[in-house]
C-alpha cells in the first residue's frame, strides 16, 4: 500500500479500538480493490473532538463503536430513519461540498446480522429469539422486524426484557422457558460464552430443539458454547464474525461505491484470530 496527498482515509473511533479486527478487514479490501485509501484506529476520549476532526482532518469515514454508538447522533448532521429508530450509529460517511463537510451516519450492524443469516434461511416471515436486552439486541432486533421476521425477547433481567421488548412492539419471555411461540431463528446478543469464561453458555441446551440457526455474536472464541451445543442438534450455526464481516462489507460499500471483496475481508479475519 502506497500513501501518499490523494489517499482518502478512514478509521474507527472508541475507546479502546486496539482490539479491533476492522482495520485489517478494510486494508485488505481496499488493496485488493487497488484503491487508493487506508483505514486507521482513531482511539480517543473526547467524542465531540473526534468528530470535529473528521471534518477538520479531510477523514472521509469513520466507524464508531463502543462507547459512542448513542452518543455520536448528537453530533451528526443527518442519521437516517433505520438508524434513528435504532438509537445507535456505527459508520459515518463525510460528505463534501463547496469547502463544507456534513456528516451522515447510518448503521450497519442490523444489515450485518440480517445478511449473515440471509446466508441459510429467508427472513421475512420467520420467527427469532434474541438473547439479551442491551444495544446490540435492539439493533439486532430491529434489523429483523425491518426484513420482516417476527421477534422474541428473552432476558435474565425482567425489567429490561419487557422495555426492549415494547420498544421493538414484541414479546418477551425468561431464559429459562421455552419461547412464546416456535421459532426457527436463536441469536445470542449477550457477551455470554466470550473468553476467557469460554464454556458458559446463555441458554441451556434443553431449550435449544426446534431451532434451524443459531447465531453468535461473540467471536472469541469463535465455536463457543452455544455453538457447540447447537451443533449437537443439527443446527446450522453462524458465529460471531459473519455478522462483523457483513456490517464491514456494507460500510465498504457505502463509502466507497463498489462491490465489497467479501471472501477477502472473511479471510482477513480469520487470520487474526488464527493468529
Amino acid at each position: 500500500m502506497v500513501i501518499n496527498g490523494r489517499t482518502k482515509v478512514y478509521g474507527i473511533i472508541g475507546n479502546p479500538v486496539t482490539h479491533s479486527l476492522s482495520p485489517l478487514m478494510h486494508n485488505r479490501a481496499f488493496a485488493a480493490c487497488k484503491e487508493n485509501r487506508v483505514y486507521i484506529p482513531l482511539p480517543t476520549a473526547d467524542l465531540h473532538a473526534a468528530v470535529e476532526g473528521l471534518k477538520a482532518m479531510h477523514i472521509d469515514g469513520a466507524s464508531v463503536t463502543i462507547p459512542f454508538k448513542q452518543q455520536v447522533i448528537d453530533l451528526l448532521d443527518e442519521v437516517d430513519p433505520v438508524a434513528a429508530r435504532i438509537g445507535a450509529v456505527n459508520t459515518v460517511l463525510v460528505k463534501r461540498e463547496r469547502n463544507e463537510a456534513r456528516l451522515f451516519g447510518t448503521n450497519t450492524d442490523w444489515l450485518g446480522s440480517n445478511r449473515a443469516i440471509l446466508d441459510h434461511m429467508e427472513l421475512h416471515g420467520s420467527r427469532a429469539v434474541i438473547l439479551g436486552a442491551g444495544g446490540a439486541a435492539r439493533g439486532i432486533g430491529f434489523g429483523l422486524l425491518e426484513a420482516g421476521a417476527t421477534v422474541e425477547i428473552k432476558s435474565r433481567s425482567q425489567a429490561k426484557g419487557r422495555l426492549l421488548a415494547k420498544q421493538l412492539d414484541c414479546g418477551w419471555s425468561p431464559l429459562d422457558e421455552p419461547p412464546e411461540q416456535e421459532t426457527t431463528i436463536l441469536i445470542n446478543a449477550t457477551s455470554v460464552g466470550m473468553e476467557p469464561d469460554s464454556k458458559a453458555s446463555p441458554i441451556e441446551q434443553r431449550l435449544l430443539d426446534g431451532y434451524r440457526v443459531i447465531m453468535d455474536i461473540v467471536y472469541a472464541p469463535l465455536q463457543t458454547q452455544l455453538l457447540k451445543d447447537g451443533a449437537t442438534r443439527g443446527c446450522i450455526c453462524i458465529n460471531g464474525l459473519e455478522m462483523l464481516l457483513y456490517q464491514g462489507v456494507a460500510q465498504f460499500e457505502l463509502w466507497t461505491g463498489l462491490e465489497a471483496p467479501v471472501e477477502v475481508m472473511r479471510q482477513a479475519m480469520l487470520d487474526a484470530v488464527a493468529s
